[in-house]
């Protein structure tokens, strides 16, 4: 009898644990920050609000001290590794851009889809190239198809990737049409709540205005003065200093312009507040999935750096968007019905001309001009006037291997050819051949990134490896990132 007591107590207990676990989210809301560093939380700490950055800090966790476990260290290759839990060896995107059959693709380029929404080139993209499932994939399956997952962005790669090859749907925006599109993969005309967003022309009103500093711009004390000789303009040819008249911009560049310009991520947010109420999100018995990707903090970034007050000041409005998004969902969701998660697919490297003029070992490295020199190099080491090398990106030397096979000569040592020539570049820590990294002198903690960044039928055949804070870009004002030091690859 004691015995069938203590098995009703056990049971009971057992009930008791199931019954105390807490109910699934409505609504998962996973956010990336293009190009945010980790030290942006707390830079810009002390002018930041309650509700955005701040909120998810003292009411959620922060993983410190994060690393990326691959290079290189792109868009393309931080969204996959977010949203599928993998690496380029095994995920399959190598790049933003990577070789495919021997010739240089757009990782989301797909020929075999048409747009929707758009007449123009745009609209030629899916998540075919990815090798894997991301975890909306494994939530519609997991559900028998009733979790809905939507993917929103203003990059293709940050809206599709996130999403999918199993979701209700991807956008992103078209900057010749000015509205957010989609492909044929995934469906055959827009949603209505998609066209009923488009015809409001947000992106018209944003760029309407100018843009000013939030805050008057001498209390920037985070920033180097603005409209200095580390930036690029906002957009190549332009200037870099505020306010700026976007309508003028807009007047000249058309709808890109808003890439460039912090009220990209407000109109990103307005379409994701659009698909939570178009697809009725977090409104059905079963968890659904919202990808979120804020795009222009990475193209500010690439054309002011680190340090600019443009850069503050898009973080600073950064922090108000979420704050607002934040609101929304607890209106409509509910709090405590929805779960979010805020994060970034790598970061960037303060500019090298700053860092030279703080004594602080930098340099930057052209790629294209080396092209020329390991050709010339090639050519006169195995008597042919075929180039050999195709191309420098990724931070990867990639080669015409059908040229190699065809003239008869031997890949290990063409590639050996130039490894030893990168070797003698002042500016190059290490250079070798990718499929002798396991054997390579190298730390470990550099080697099983490159292991795990090497794709054998998309990455390139020598990987090379920069001093650190220096980094390969064809120009010298902005930043750029994609090495293997902390500053592009931890959060």
């Amino acid at each position: 009898m004691n015995r069938i007591y203590r098995l009703i107590f056990i049971l009971c207990a057992f009930c008791g644990i199931a019954q105390a676990q807490p109910e699934r989210p409505k609504l998962v809301v996973g956010i990336v920050i293009d190009q945010m560093r980790w030290d942006y939380l707390y830079r810009y700490y002390a002018r930041y609000g309650e509700g955005g950055f701040k909120r998810m800090l003292g009411e959620g966790f922060s993983v410190e001290n994060c690393q990326i476990p691959y290079i290189p260290s792109v868009t393309a290759i931080g969204h996959s590794c977010v949203w599928t839990g993998s690496v380029p060896s095994i995920h399959g995107i190598a790049g933003n851009a990577f070789v495919k059959d021997g010739k240089i693709v757009n990782c989301v380029g797909d020929n075999t889809v048409k747009p929707v929404g758009s007449d123009g080139k745009a609209g030629y993209m899916s998540p075919r190239n990815l090798w894997v499932t991301t975890i909306g994939d494994e939530l519609r399956l997991a559900t028998n198809n009733r979790s809905k997952v939507v993917g929103v962005a203003l990059k293709d790669r940050a809206a599709i990737l996130p999403a999918g090859h199993h979701a209700n749907g991807a956008y992103w925006f078209d900057d010749k049409a000015g509205r957010f599109i989609t492909s044929t993969f995934y469906m055959d005309k827009l949603p209505e709540w998609v066209n009923k967003f488009n015809k409001r022309k947000l992106a018209e009103k944003y760029l309407s205005q100018k843009w000013e500093t939030l805050y008057p711009i001498d209390t920037y004390q985070q920033s180097t003065a603005d409209a200095n000789n580390y930036e690029n303009g906002i957009v190549d040819g332009e200037k870099a200093q505020l306010p700026l008249d976007l309508a003028a911009l807009y007047k000249k560049h058309g709808y890109k312009i808003i890439r460039n310009t912090p009220f990209g991520c407000n109109l990103t947010f307005d379409i994701a507040k659009a698909a939570i109420e178009g697809e009725n999100l977090g409104k059905n018995t079963d968890t659904d999935l919202l990808t979120i990707s804020c795009s222009s903090t990475d193209y500010i970034g690439h054309q002011v750096g680190v340090n600019a007050v443009e850069t503050e000041d898009c973080y600073l409005r950064l922090d108000q968007a979420l704050a607002d998004f934040f609101a929304y969902l607890d209106k409509t969701i509910g709090k405590g019905n929805y779960l979010t998660f805020l994060t970034a697919d790598h970061g960037a490297v303060n500019n090298a001309a700053f860092l030279q003029d703080q004594r602080i070992p930098a340099g930057i490295w052209n790629g294209k001009s080396m092209v020329k020199e390991l050709n010339q190099e090639l050519k006169a080491k195995f008597n042919t006037d075929k180039d050999l090398v195709m191309t420098i990106m990724n931070y990867q030397v990639f080669f015409n291997t059908a040229t190699i096979e065809e003239a008869g000569l031997d890949y290990a040592a063409v590639k050996q050819v130039v490894v030893n020539r990168l070797k003698k570049e002042k500016i190059v820590h290490y250079a070798f051949d990718m499929e002798k990294t396991s054997t390579e002198s190298i730390p470990e903690q550099l080697k099983f990134r490159a292991i795990n960044g090497y794709n054998r039928e998309r990455s390139g055949g020598v990987q090379i490896v920069l001093k650190p804070a220096h980094y390969e870009y064809d120009v010298a004002k902005g930043t750029s990132h994609g090495a293997w030091n902390p500053y592009p690859s931890s959060g």
